[in-house]
């Protein structure tokens, strides 16, 4: 072992280049040659990654909304922000839209330090809701006291400390003796004594308080009649579509049929909106495969999976999930009670910041914050501890080792852009190159280097700004919007894009004058034709 070591620390002591900002960073440790070695290695001295590569997803709230809270979110970190169709009116998303496009437009005039920020509507989904509490607004369920469940529709807004309501009507249908019900999140846990038409009477066995409108999981069960996208969920999704959102999260997804029908309901004029699944239930872990192959990605919403699988089975789940993204090469989402703690505290617990860097070693494109900052006393502390513990967790990555599995599993291809993405992630280890700029239009280049994943940045220089707000669902990848029009020479609009780039890397402290950088750029204008990766000096280009 100490042989070996001593090998991998004349590795970085090799490194003639000057001091960098990310070359070097658990350096040894990246490029160690076993597992164990990678672990041995890693030095709490070292500094983070300067550049964050994993995207913070922030629900916006009312704790967030304001355009002021919003500017601050996006220098703190913010790169998508998640409106929640689960609560509030059209018009509530509709001002919270206007208010997010201010804060981003507004933030600086300086394209160097233009930040695009995605907005992603997050569908109702085929959920089941607890009613209205009567009279208050919470009552206390007592642990061993009988409680009639009943989806009677004249009982809607009747909930009591004896009676809960939900809105499933074939509720008594799914459900057997002895099975339970859990509520908001399985705080409370009931289990079924008795089934009739329209109730079902229960014991409580885990007690508490209950508000109105809670979530209800019925774990093990076969829920009938609950469709992937509900009247509501198309009327939300058009809307989504007339005010230009960038991506859908669909709730509850339990097979490629759901996304389909996710699809349908965006319809043509919402052709270009990303869909990415939620996998929140037990069925939507058994169809895993087919539901990646026709989603554009996947959140790993572990709330509701929590209580449809055990407990102590997420990890798993989530481990799993992950690794087929990553094998696909499609962006994956790590979700719920990330920092939960900081709904209420400034500062997270230690699980909770093992958990967040454990989501960023296991391969999350993305990590998102829930409560903690749409409702919660400190959503700017909330993000820039993501940030934090994003940086220091991806100079963990054993980079060396995810290349050459990620290499290996893909299979002979002839594609010109998939053969330069491999030559450019793989010549960016070899000369610690301080980014990757890529030039690109359709994005489609800069997913396939993400899907590689580089230790340093993406650069991502496009004049679309869709594109580069949909990028931010890929690890690496810092997409640049460039305004000026196409120059009439094709070599020197190419020349003023590689610029625009290098001057953003400079900027935004990637690397300095004399790091090297690798280009990739296309022979030809037009998607489709990127083949071309050279190794520059940034003084030089």
């Amino acid at each position: 072992m100490c042989v070996s070591t001593a090998r991998l620390r004349r590795y970085s002591d090799l490194m003639t280049m000057p001091d960098s900002f990310i070359q070097r960073q658990q350096l040894d440790a990246s490029m160690a040659d076993t597992f164990l070695e990678h672990l041995c290695l890693l030095d709490i001295d070292q500094e983070p990654i300067t550049a964050r590569n994993t995207s913070i997803i922030c629900t916006v709230g009312p704790a967030s909304r304001s355009i002021q809270k919003l500017q601050e979110m996006v220098k703190a970190g913010m790169n998508i922000a998640r409106l929640n169709f689960s609560h509030g009116s059209h018009e509530y998303h509709s001002e919270t839209i206007k208010n997010i496009r201010e804060a981003v437009e507004t933030i600086t005039s300086d394209p160097l330090y233009y930040r695009p920020v995605a907005i992603a509507l997050d569908t109702k989904g085929p959920e089941i809701r607890t009613g209205l509490v009567k009279g208050v607004n919470e009552v206390q369920l007592v642990k061993g006291s009988h409680v009639r469940v009943v989806t009677a529709e004249s009982e809607r807004d009747k909930t009591d400390a004896t009676m809960v309501w939900v809105d499933y009507p074939h509720l008594p249908k799914v459900l057997e003796k002895g099975r339970r019900i859990y509520i908001d999140d399985g705080l409370l846990a009931l289990k079924v004594l008795e089934i009739g038409s329209d109730w079902v009477d229960t014991v409580v066995e885990a007690g508490g308080l209950l508000c109105s409108r809670k979530g209800v999981n019925l774990p093990g069960c076969d829920l009938i009649g609950l469709q992937a996208v509900s009247e509501q969920d198309e009327a939300d999704l058009r809307f989504g579509v007339a005010h230009g959102v960038d991506m859908v999260f669909a709730s509850f997804i339990r097979s490629a049929q759901d996304v389909k029908d996710v699809r349908r309901a965006l319809g043509e004029l919402g052709s270009h909106i990303k869909v990415i699944s939620k996998v929140e239930s037990r069925q939507g872990v058994q169809n895993f495969e087919e539901i990646l192959v026709e989603s554009d990605g996947v959140m790993v919403a572990r709330g509701d999976l929590g209580i449809e699988i055990p407990a102590e089975k997420v990890f798993i789940a989530q481990k799993m999930m992950i690794g087929r993204c990553n094998s696909a090469g499609k962006p994956v989402i790590c979700a719920t009670q990330m920092l939960e703690s900081m709904v209420s505290h400034p500062r997270p617990t230690r699980a909770e910041s093992s958990d967040v860097a454990n989501a960023v070693l296991d391969g999350a494109d993305c990590v998102m914050l829930s409560a903690e900052t749409a409702k919660g006393k400190f959503p700017l502390e909330a993000v820039a501890m993501m940030h934090s513990i994003c940086r220091e967790a991806e100079a963990a990555i054993f980079h060396h080792q995810l290349f050459e599995e990620l290499r290996r599993l893909t299979p002979l291809t002839s594609d010109p852009t998939e053969v330069t993405a491999i030559g450019a992630v793989e010549s960016s280890f070899k000369c610690c190159a301080g980014a990757i700029i890529v030039l690109t239009s359709s994005g489609r280049s800069s997913h396939l280097l993400s899907r590689y994943r580089p230790r340093c940045p993406i650069i991502a220089v496009t004049r679309s700004p869709q594109v580069a707000r949909q990028s931010q669902l890929l690890r690496g990848v810092f997409p640049a919007l460039f305004h000026p029009l196409p120059a009439p020479v094709w070599a020197d609009d190419v020349d003023s894009r590689v610029k625009f780039g290098m001057d953003i890397g400079k900027a935004r402290g990637f690397f300095k004058s004399g790091d090297m950088v690798i280009v990739v750029t296309g022979w030809i204008p037009g998607s489709g034709h990127t083949n071309i990766m050279r190794a520059v000096q940034s003084v030089n280009a």
